[in-house]
């Protein structure tokens, strides 16, 4: 019995080149799927991943031995040596992006370890249950198309960071998707997306857990059960939270006083802010902003320290 060689290659159709550290590529599906009648058949690049935004159309994608059916608007994450192949519908269309993964890898070990699985894992993302969360996506795809057809210094660099902020994206409609698929009541899953959205607006005010619920159409009592089901934390621990994260980044990355950090925040009282920031971080803020520093300038140490 022959045995079936499954063809690897650059871009489909193109055999492999050697010299495979140095590019990354952009296209348009249509570009490629449409001579091959909107089939491309199994196979795999041996060390490039491709992403692929589907924004309109339908299809079906083979990842090693299993079939998925997706549909308009998804993300497809296909990564080296993974066999695959597709059948699109006419009317497809999208972005693919297809690099280097190696390199890509390396990036992603520096900025953000925590992502490093995602990028090895091939995933089919439906985006129907993330709504606004996966605008952010075109404009980096279009970035990167930018860069694909540039010639100038830092060419790969420039795009294998877009890129990285595109595994970020991936990673985050991830947990979305998982999310909403362990909530099956879809308007929970709005209720508290919104409400994540009404806090990122108005965490500096201050507004009461009342105010938050009411917006919502439900009790401070529901709304604090909700976040408890999807976050594991109280709706006033969300609030509390988000204020932390804020004066840690002003912290790090602005020479603000105390005082005015507090101020900007919503505080009326200085003291009060830093006993705030204590209880929530175990630091006061001057002792945050060192420490921040410190690691920022040595983080070969720090990173060893941790080890």
């Amino acid at each position: 019995m022959a045995t079936r060689v499954i063809p690897s290659y650059s871009l489909y159709g193109v055999e492999t080149e050697p010299d495979w550290q140095s590019w990354f590529d952009f296209e348009w599906i249509p570009q490629r799927s449409r001579p091959y009648n909107w089939k491309i058949r199994p196979h795999q690049h041996d060390a490039l991943i491709q992403i692929l935004y589907v924004t309109q159309g339908s299809g079906e994608v083979l990842i090693d031995h299993s079939r998925t059916r997706f549909t308009a608007p998804c993300l497809i994450s296909i990564p080296a040596q993974t066999v695959h192949g597709f059948d699109f519908s006419e009317d497809v269309d999208g972005p693919v992006v297809t690099a280097a993964q190696r390199p890509l890898e390396s990036l992603v070990v520096v900025a953000c370890p925590e992502f490093l699985p995602n990028i090895r894992k091939p995933a089919v993302l439906s985006l129907d249950a993330v709504g606004g969360h996966s605008a952010a996506l075109m404009p980096l795809f279009l970035a990167i198309e930018r860069e694909a057809h540039i010639q100038a210094p830092g060419q790969l660099t420039a795009g294998l960071a877009i890129l990285v902020a595109i595994c970020i994206q991936v990673f985050r409609l991830t947990h979305l998707n998982v999310a909403s698929a362990n909530h099956a009541n879809s308007r929970k899953a709005a209720q508290i997306e919104k409400f994540r959205a009404m806090v990122d607006e108005n965490f500096k005010s201050h507004l009461p857990i009342n105010h938050y619920a009411a917006q919502l159409g439900i009790t401070p009592g529901q709304l604090s059960r909700l976040c408890r089901e999807v976050f594991g934390v109280s709706s006033l621990d969300m609030i509390n939270a988000r204020l932390v994260h804020e004066a840690q980044r002003v912290l790090v990355y602005t020479g603000n006083s105390v005082k005015q950090l507090a101020y900007s925040l919503g505080f009326s009282d200085e003291t009060y802010f830093c006993r705030f920031f204590r209880k929530h971080t175990g630091l006061s803020p001057m002792e945050f902003r060192s420490k921040a520093m410190q690691q920022m300038a040595n983080p070969v140490s720090h990173s060893t320290a941790k080890a």
